[in-house]
């Protein structure tokens, strides 16, 4: 194996391994004597899809930092919307407007869009329905359990606004 690729074979496998520990949160010799074998074969077919330039720069502090400040955003978001759609849905309902809006987003590189089209979709009363490009500007299509808001960079700020900001710290 060359050199480059230990790295990204030894952070995929750490990554792997919290994430088998997370979920199973067992403690146990043999559980994670499973994990460890399991995450190692993960990693060795599956590193060069996740990790294309620096294998460690989630291990910087200032990316550490983003990230963990981005679960915070995403819960608080994610708790806000919950509440939102429980009023809705316990109010008999009538108060939605559902419809599609185009949202622009002003995030470089494939791994932040979908971070932000999988977190405005994780929320609910939001899907991410489509991820299109015009004219070297990128667009979401999402459709909105209230369109509160027709023009596009208002309804972007209401859906994506905090979570946009939040990815944008860590992949740029």
């Amino acid at each position: 194996m060359p050199k480059k690729k230990l790295p990204a074979v030894i952070t995929t496998f750490c990554l792997c391994f919290v994430f088998w520990v997370l979920l199973t949160w067992s403690f146990t010799a043999q559980e994670l004597i499973a994990g460890a074998v399991v995450s190692l074969a993960v990693a060795l077919f599956t590193y060069d899809f996740f990790i294309h330039e620096d294998a460690l720069w989630l291990l910087k502090p200032q990316k550490l930092g983003a990230l963990f400040a981005y679960i915070g955003i995403f819960l608080t978001e994610l708790v806000k919307a919950n509440v939102d759609v429980a009023k809705r849905c316990f109010g008999g309902c009538k108060d939605i407007n559902p419809g599609i809006v185009k949202v622009p987003v002003n995030l470089k590189g494939d791994y932040a869009q979908a971070m932000l089209a999988d977190s405005i979709t994780l929320t609910p009363g939001t899907i991410t329905m489509d991820i299109a490009e015009q004219e070297g500007q990128t667009y979401y299509y999402i459709h909105w359990i209230d369109v509160a808001e027709t023009d596009r960079e208002k309804a972007g700020e209401r859906i994506k606004g905090r979570l946009e900001k939040g990815i944008r710290r860590i992949w740029q």
